[in-house]
């Protein structure tokens, strides 16, 4: 019995040797970028190589060996002072696909066959200038459903891009919206901008037509490469997540119209492997950045398919590092979060985790602007738009920008006069926009709310205003829906999407107008502080008129 035991372990130990192969090949200074690895031109040393759980250096001349499977994608982390080749759509192509039998049939094409592993697999690269200080590009879920909302990507947001000073750019996830078609569409939109494009995978990236996580991003994979990866800039390590597991197409959701599999937040054993390896070769002072759909936490929801569920495992690895930040998508809500111990995070100092604006808002719901666009501000009263990243060596600081408004439109001020109070039955005997109306009488003003909405503020922002040249005045930061965005949905249900309701916004602050305020003409002016400590300005004519 002990002998055929063995014997069967021996023949099991023998398939698998069997199925792993080696990987190699040099990563190299392209000189004359022809993507070929030519007499005279030099190997790159200390270039890390992976197949998304092991993780190998380069060696003097740039070689390296790595042991895969029978299936594997096989990339680098693009090193500081190099650029990868791109695509003719600006996407960097720092991996190579083994896939022998290429993707299971799919609705949506994934990776075609590639045959058996070549015999060598190179990287080249090209030396760039990366100065310490520099700008990037963040999108989250551009999300577009139809030709149309393609059209509105490229009108709203890409045109005013033209010319951009970013280094590169970034999609947070939900690139597209189930129908993988218009991938090819959208890359070349974005591609205009003329720099290199990094994507994240969302949840509406997935093949549902997989039988379970494994081949549930081969159209992603087709177009993008790996699910996860790194990539250095300047001082910085950018790391790319991949939190959206599948679940398969047998375990549809019931809630679920679409019939499509279940997903959940989970970021799993062999990434979090892959980037303990990774971090391993980076220095704890350095800046890492870290990219994902789904956040790690949110006020919104603490869903499974919201809330990353082993977000402690990844706590546990980033902590003893100062300079980190996250960020993700998904909520169509915009939101700061400060990680501590009490998370599970060691520090030192608290870990900023930043939900981003979305650049297709309300799903490209809400009533028409005079170009045909949607104004699709998110269900927590923010327009949508993107943001820039600003690094300097190991500091990271964010800016928003509303798309095709004035880089210094951050806030919208409200009146509440006690007729909404956060219903819609009223607003047939009111007119549209009476909320922006500051033009009451002195009878309402013991009733009067002035509202602010600071579209990226967060827990360490804070509000003030002022009439006239009175004394400066405090206002609540108060998580509650932005009468706003009760109004917009209630007004134009024709125009939204049939699942959007007013979420509870965390950057909303409010304060009553003082009793004793006299009838007159006055300027309101709000001064708001975000969570970068930069100060932001707005103001807005208040008319009180007699009884």
């Amino acid at each position: 019995m002990f002998v055929r035991g063995f014997c069967a372990i021996l023949l099991m130990l023998g398939a698998g040797a069997a199925m792993a192969e080696t990987a190699s090949g040099t990563v190299f200074e392209d000189l004359n970028g022809n993507g070929r690895l030519d007499a005279g031109e030099p190997g790159i040393a200390g270039v890390r190589v992976s197949d998304g759980e092991t993780v190998r250096l380069t060696d003097e001349a740039g070689r390296y060996r790595l042991e895969v499977g029978s299936e594997a994608v096989i990339f680098i982390t693009k090193p500081r002072g190099y650029a990868t080749p791109v695509n003719a759509s600006q996407l960097p192509q720092f991996y190579y696909i083994h896939q022998p039998e290429g993707s299971p049939p799919m609705r949506y094409p994934g990776v075609a066959p590639t045959g058996p592993l070549p015999e060598r697999i190179d990287f080249p690269l090209t030396a760039q200038d990366e100065p310490s200080r520099f700008e990037a590009l963040l999108f989250s879920d551009t999300q577009p459903q139809t030709d149309a909302e393609l059209d509105y990507i490229r009108d709203d947001v890409l045109a005013e891009l033209i010319g951009t000073r970013a280094r590169f750019g970034m999609t947070m996830g939900d690139i597209t919206f189930d129908d993988l078609s218009v991938m090819p569409r959208l890359n070349r939109l974005i591609g205009t901008l003329g720099i290199p494009w990094y994507n994240v995978p969302g949840n509406h990236e997935l093949n549902f037509d997989a039988e379970d996580d494994r081949y549930s991003l081969e159209t992603f994979k087709r177009y993008y490469g790996p699910p996860y990866y790194a990539f250095e800039y300047g001082d910085a390590l950018f790391v790319v997540l991949d939190n959206i597991e599948y679940q398969g197409n047998g375990q549809s959701d019931p809630g679920d119209v679409r019939g499509n599999g279940g997903y959940v937040a989970r970021l799993g054993k062999r990434q979090l492997t892959w980037l303990r390896r990774e971090l391993a070769h980076v220095p704890e002072d350095r800046l890492v950045f870290l990219a994902m759909h789904s956040p790690l936490e949110t006020y919104l929801s603490d869903g499974p398919g919201v809330t990353t569920a082993d977000r402690r495992e990844l706590f546990k690895l980033l902590s003893g590092r100062e300079n980190l930040y996250a960020v993700a998508g998904h909520t169509h809500t915009t939101e700061h979060r400060y990680f501590g111990t009490e998370d599970g995070f060691e520090g030192p100092g608290e870990f900023h985790h930043h939900v981003l604006a979305t650049v297709s808002g309300a799903w490209w719901s809400g009533p028409f602007d005079p170009r045909g666009i949607p104004t699709t501000d998110q269900a927590d009263g923010t327009p949508n738009g993107y943001h820039v990243l600003e690094v300097d060596g190991v500091e990271a600081t964010v800016r928003y920008k509303a798309a095709g408004k004035p880089a210094d439109y951050q806030m919208r001020i409200l009146y509440d006069v006690a007729h909404h109070g956060l219903r819609v039955d009223g607003l047939r005997d009111f007119r549209a926009g009476e909320l922006f109306d500051g033009r009451f009488s002195v009878d309402a003003v013991p009733a009067a709310e002035v509202i602010v909405n600071l579209f990226d503020g967060g827990p360490k922002s804070e509000a003030f205003f002022r009439i006239g040249d009175g004394p400066e005045l405090p206002m609540n930061r108060v998580r509650r829906p932005d009468p706003y965005m009760i109004e917009v949905f209630a007004r134009n249900e024709d125009t939204k999407k049939s699942w959007l309701r007013p979420a509870p916004s965390t950057h909303l602050f409010s304060a009553d107008l003082p009793d004793d305020l006299a009838p007159g003409t006055y300027t309101l002016s709000v001064r708001a502080r975000d969570e970068f400590g930069r100060e932001h300005h707005a103001h807005s004519i208040l008319e009180i008129t007699g009884s």
